[in-house]
């Protein structure tokens, strides 16, 4: 979950690890510079045509942290599948009971995902927001 997080973190501009060494730190200055061009590229698509309630939303932010924090919130689940998709945790489940069905809370028990909320069994649920903790408040808990 905490990689989970840190992803985010990275994918929405907010990451507040710089490196340790210049070699880390240059290492970072070219991820942001890839992620800005990315998502210029984008931001592009986005406001071209006649969507006026998408230019108008991203009119204002050159380094598209609001681009960047819709892309996350459309696609974090994605992302968690992708990091969860290999066959050896199929029978893992996630470290707390956090699915949640209606009635009670149950631990992520297929591929540390949650079932859909439709009740079926197919697994969609991405079952932690620690991508929305601070980092600052992650590491605390994590280093205390």
């Amino acid at each position: 979950a905490r990689s989970f997080a840190d992803i985010g973190d990275i994918v929405r501009g907010r990451d507040l690890y710089l490196g340790y060494d210049y070699k880390e730190k240059d290492r970072r200055e070219n991820l942001e510079k890839n992620l800005k061009e990315i998502f210029g590229k984008i931001h592009e698509d986005v406001t071209s045509g006649r969507n006026v309630e998408l230019q108008e939303r991203y009119k204002d932010d050159p380094e598209f942290f609001k681009l960047r924090e819709d892309w996350w919130t459309a696609n974090r689940h994605t992302v968690w599948e992708a990091l969860t998709c290999d066959d050896r945790l199929r029978g893992y489940s996630y470290f707390h009971a956090t699915c949640i069905d209606g009635k009670n809370q149950s631990e992520a028990k297929d591929n540390c995902r949650c079932k859909k909320e439709d009740g079926k069994n197919d697994t969609d649920q991405v079952p932690t927001y620690f991508d929305y903790v601070p980092q600052f408040l992650r590491w605390f808990e994590e280093w205390a």
